[in-house]
């Protein structure tokens, strides 16, 4: 896959995945009640959502920093699919699997965005012993 391909296919995949966390984090820190009420009925305490609500803006602003902070980003990346997989459980153990659709989406998402990050930055790994 040429490097132009590559560096397309993760910026849409970055920038959907911005909008996604960007919607959500604000709609925590607003007290949205759409996303306030999925999230407690989800059994989350109060603080907890807001706390989330930060660490999602904040991501984002990382995530769309282009070449830069990338080891940075790879927590990001981490933080992102921590958020997705508990919110595909916690979805599943109590509401059923039609409320988890929008958490295989953004998993799907991610997981291409983070592949085609992976393709722009290998990671390099250093043997310290023959450093």
């Amino acid at each position: 896959m040429k490097t132009k391909t590559v560096k397309t296919i993760y910026w849409i995949g970055a920038v959907l995945t911005a909008a996604w966390f960007t919607a959500s984090g604000l709609g925590e820190l607003t007290n949205n009640p759409l996303v306030w009420g999925i999230t407690v009925k989800l059994g989350y305490p109060p603080h907890f959502i807001y706390i989330l609500g930060v660490a999602k803006l904040s991501g984002v602003a990382v995530l769309l920093t282009p070449n830069r902070l990338l080891r940075l980003k790879e927590w990001v990346f981490a933080g992102i699919f921590f958020d997705i997989i508990f919110a595909f459980l916690s979805k599943i153990a109590v509401l059923s699997f039609p409320a988890t659709i929008d958490a295989i989406v953004a998993f799907i998402m991610v997981s291409v965005t983070y592949i085609m990050f992976r393709k722009l930055y290998p990671a390099v790994y250093v043997n310290q012993a023959n450093a």
